[in-house]
């Protein structure tokens, strides 16, 4: 899907946060960079997330809001690629699909670190 051709229209488009993505009725998910080492750190897709792939699964569980887990497959990359364009992050032009979301490079993709410690099942109780 075209990173330009998306946007938070219908179905829930009421519930998205904003136009430029500012937060109206749902928080913010543009804005924030530079923030994450202040006392009041804006944590968006853009300036927190690490992964194209988490905003992904984001969007196909959660949108609309008004209808969790209802946009087809192609949607759900529509809208993964509109959030994306509008963070400058996809060129306008730019193609999301299977092949193409885990191979974008995101703001803060070196802010996490990988967890050391080995998993370990919970202790039966």
């Amino acid at each position: 899907m075209r990173a330009g051709a998306a946007s938070c229209g219908s179905p829930g488009g009421a519930a998205c946060p904003g136009a430029r993505g500012e937060g109206a009725a749902a928080e913010a998910l543009a804005g924030g960079q530079g923030t994450l080492a202040t006392a009041k750190p804006l944590r968006t897709v853009g300036s927190f997330w690490p992964c194209a792939t988490t905003l992904f699964d984001f969007v196909r569980r959660a949108m609309p809001f008004d209808a969790p887990q209802s946009l087809s497959g192609d949607a759900t990359y529509a809208v993964s690629a509109y959030v994306l364009y509008r963070f400058g992050i996809l060129a306008a032009d730019a193609v999301l699909d299977p092949s193409t979301l885990p191979k974008v490079r995101m703001p803060n993709r070196d802010g996490f670190t990988a967890d050391p410690r080995p998993d370990v099942p919970a202790p039966a109780r």
